[in-house]
């Protein structure tokens, strides 16, 4: 199967707000291509989007603001960070969209009040500032502030239909 180009920005037809089942139907609506990764980066292009899904314990959700935490150095088994991060790959490829300007689609993992999980296209945000700093298991990560770029404000745990 062919790599599908990269598309950054906004994709037709997915509001701000749009809820999807599950990560093979928001791959499949093209808003976040990965179905496990959190990052969907082109190498060399830049980052397409991100998926908040509390797997790093150094995210810092505040809606119209997010301290993102690179890919990489993180247990899959406890969650924490085990080694340190490298601006390389995804990483790399949010550093580029800060350099270009690029705009980048966040999604939200959310709870229903009924415990069942989902996710929610939450707008474009821009890519203002990186660095690398210890996280809070003694490890070095990279850190990507992102800043929404419209003025609806996005609550960090809100959900418009469920």
């Amino acid at each position: 199967m062919a790599k599908q180009p990269a598309t950054f920005g906004a994709i037709a037809g997915f509001q701000e707000g749009y809820e999807f089942l599950n990560r093979l139907e928001l791959s499949a609506s093209g808003v976040h291509r990965p179905t496990r990764a959190g990052i969907g980066a082109r190498s060399g292009l830049g980052a397409e989007s991100i998926v908040l899904a509390e797997g790093y314990e150094d995210d810092v959700d505040l809606g119209d603001v997010i301290l993102y935490t690179g890919q990489g150095g993180r247990s899959s088994s406890s969650g924490r960070q085990v080694a340190d991060q490298t601006l390389t790959g995804a990483n790399l490829e949010l550093a580029r969209s800060q350099t270009t300007g690029q705009p980048v689609r966040v999604v939200r993992r959310m709870q229903s009040a009924g415990g069942l999980f989902f996710y929610r296209y939450d707008g474009l945000y821009r890519i203002t500032a990186h660095w690398q700093e210890t996280g809070k298991s003694g490890f070095s990560i990279w850190r990507f502030k992102l800043e929404k770029l419209s003025s609806t404000p996005v609550l960090p745990n809100s959900s418009a239909h469920i």
